[in-house]
């Protein structure tokens, strides 16, 4: 169950809803007709309107049309024991099934390599601590029981898990390194989008440091602080500097088919039973390093 407090009034709740959460306003409006969500503590239509200091309840609706379901995938098992697994995802690769989305996940192939994964995040995302993007690569840790995935959910929300990535972004930066400390929440023209914004937002930190620099690109490490949806692109793209072929953020077109150039590198954290520190690496893709040596000879 989630609340939100309204902070401003005059806008239908589906709309409301939809700028905020990772939901379509059909959905939305099959949600407040079913009771699941409720304004107030009370059944609402659709097209109500929120006002200021309303309180939003919206409770998960069972998404019966939905099965993630075993399927055989070549994954890129980088470690793994009887609590933990760390996946090195490639790219295109969807974490979780969703709705119409339900098929080819990284969570599919996961059902069929392992016997048992916790279910803390439900019966579609079994086994998830955390995310990276379909079109992001690198590492992941699963956890294959709920004793693992609370300890390791805890490590994140004490920003005690280490995360390095690595991206290829437009433009020259100056700087050696640098802090971009800036707020996201979800763009309130495009639910599908984050931003850098002051409403609804959650504090977000990423450190980056220059690699490379190239005539029209630069190549750059990030650690992050926090983890935000779309974090590092959405911060990248905010300070002028967007990755390369981000199909979202930025105003610069695909340039070829070799993908978003992101890469989570390096994925630290404590075991959650021995307690010993654990930390893995994952080089770059080739599609990677061909794209960076494209920029080094252009």
């Amino acid at each position: 169950m989630k609340e939100i407090k309204v902070v401003e009034d005059g806008i239908r709740i589906d709309a409301f809803l939809s700028n905020l959460e990772d939901m379509s306003r059909t959905y939305i409006q099959k949600m407040c007709t079913k009771g699941y969500i409720l304004v107030n503590n009370s059944k609402v239509k659709s097209s109500y309107k929120v006002k200021k200091d309303d309180i939003i309840t919206i409770e998960e609706m069972p998404v019966q049309e939905m099965s993630a379901e075993p399927e055989k995938m070549d994954l890129d098992i980088v470690y793994e024991d009887d609590d933990v697994i760390v996946v090195n995802k490639a790219n295109g690769v969807v974490v979780h099934p969703a709705v119409g989305n339900n098929s080819g996940t990284l969570v599919n192939g996961l059902l069929y390599h392992a016997k048992n994964l916790s279910d803390i995040n439900g019966e579609f995302r079994p086994g998830i601590v955390h995310r990276i993007d379909a079109y992001t690569t690198g590492l992941l840790m699963i956890a294959k029981n709920n004793y693992a995935h609370e300890i390791l959910a805890h490590e994140l929300e004490k920003k005690e898990t280490y995360r390095k990535y690595v991206a290829l972004v437009w433009g020259v930066i100056k700087e050696d390194t640098g802090t971009i400390d800036a707020p996201i929440g979800r763009d309130t023209k495009d639910r599908k989008k984050m931003c850098v914004t002051d409403i609804n937002a959650k504090d977000a930190i990423t450190h980056f440091k220059v690699l490379e620099r190239y005539e029209k690109a630069t190549l750059i490490e990030c650690k992050l602080e926090t983890g935000r949806t779309h974090q590092i692109r959405v911060h990248m793209n905010y300070i002028g500097h967007p990755i390369v072929n981000d199909p979202v953020y930025g105003n610069h077109k695909k340039i070829n088919d070799l993908g978003q150039c992101l890469h989570a590198k390096e994925l630290g954290f404590i075991h959650p039973r021995t307690k010993k520190y654990m930390e893995f690496t994952s080089e770059l893709p080739k599609k990677m390093l061909d794209m960076i040596e494209l920029f080094k000879n252009s």
